[in-house]
């Protein structure tokens, strides 16, 4: 693993403290990538306002929103080694320490909102809590991110077809890239923070992401045409440092867990009630065309990524995952 460089912490200031300091009070450091009108952010500072208030102030949390503290794989390096003690990283990215958590980002396998909520809430969770222990980890909640969408500045999207030879942008995650090499589309990986110039520069045609991120990034600005595939769904989990969790004690450890379920609960509603809307202002601020393809088209040419995925999750975990899937099916 690449030691970061230690400035990112030491270096940056944070944008929210919440609740009042004293001499024997703990503080806790929770990175995220959100900007601070993303709804992530609001759970974000409804956690730390609950947790400060139930504990009376003997603990504090400081936020530290929009990357400050390094981009999201640095944030969730920092938090195994303790540098930083909270943060809410995708699936994808505690797959590099937890492989099966990759397997939530099996493309096209849930039907909704609610059927992914069944599955990662329920036997998921199980399943996968104890081994982020081992990884210096303890889960709390899961929050929300969202369905993952197409976005390009080349033609609008309704069959895989369509996809054919767009220069898509993906983060490192292999399913994500197998899915969409899978519908036809070339892929670059580039970071996230160096996406919005690398569309204005036309290093990339397009990009996928769920639609608050589209919005409030302002990728709509040279992206027209939305096409809402809701390939891959992701959410943000919400992890503490081992190490500062053994220092509160089980009364304050109740109160994080139950404060970042509210803040999940929290989150996942505003994100619904928000896709609506954030359409209505894609297609009226931005401009852009949306379009609705027929999910079953693109599932029907996902079986090179399905084969992608099992080879580097392996089969058994995809197989016990997709039990999960079938099992909260309704």
């Amino acid at each position: 693993m690449k030691p970061l460089s230690l400035g990112l912490l030491a270096g940056a200031a944070a944008s929210v403290l919440v609740g009042a300091t004293s001499a024997d009070a703990i503080e806790l450091r929770f990175a995220h990538y959100a900007a601070v009108d993303h709804p992530a952010h609001l759970a974000a500072v409804q956690f730390a306002e609950a947790v400060a208030d139930r504990t009376n102030g003997e603990i504090t949390i400081a936020i530290y929103p929009n990357n400050e503290l390094g981009s999201p794989p640095e944030q969730l390096e920092q938090v195994t080694l303790g540098l930083i003690d909270m943060t809410v990283p995708t699936q994808g990215g505690l797959q590099t320490y937890v492989r099966e958590f990759g397997a939530v980002m099996m493309p096209f396998v849930f039907d909704d909102y609610e059927h992914a909520w069944r599955v990662i809430d329920g036997p998921f969770a199980e399943w996968t809590a104890p081994l982020l222990e081992d990884q210096n980890l303890v889960f709390l909640a899961n929050w929300e991110w969202g369905f993952r969408n197409v976005t390009n500045s080349v033609r609008p999207v309704n069959v895989p077809a369509d996809m054919d030879g767009l220069r898509m942008r993906t983060p490192p995650e292999i399913q994500l890239q197998a899915a969409m090499e899978a519908a036809g589309a070339t892929v670059e990986q580039i970071a996230f923070p160096e996406l919005p110039m690398a569309l204005r520069q036309g290093v990339v045609d397009g990009q996928e992401n769920p639609l608050a991120v589209i919005y409030h990034f302002n990728l709509f600005e040279v992206q027209p045409y939305l096409a809402m595939t809701r390939h891959v769904y992701n959410s943000m989990v919400h992890v503490i440092n081992l190490d500062a969790w053994n220092q509160l004690t089980p009364e304050q450890q109740q109160i994080l867990r139950e404060e970042s379920v509210r803040a999940a609960q929290m989150f996942r509603e505003a994100n619904l009630e928000a896709e609506a809307d954030l359409i209505d202002r894609l297609q009226s601020e931005g401009g852009m065309q949306v379009t609705y393809p027929d999910p079953a088209a693109f599932r029907a040419v996902m079986q090179p990524a399905y084969d992608r995925i099992a080879e580097y999750l392996g089969q058994d975990t995809v197989d016990r995952f997709m039990e999960m899937v079938e099992a909260e099916r309704q």
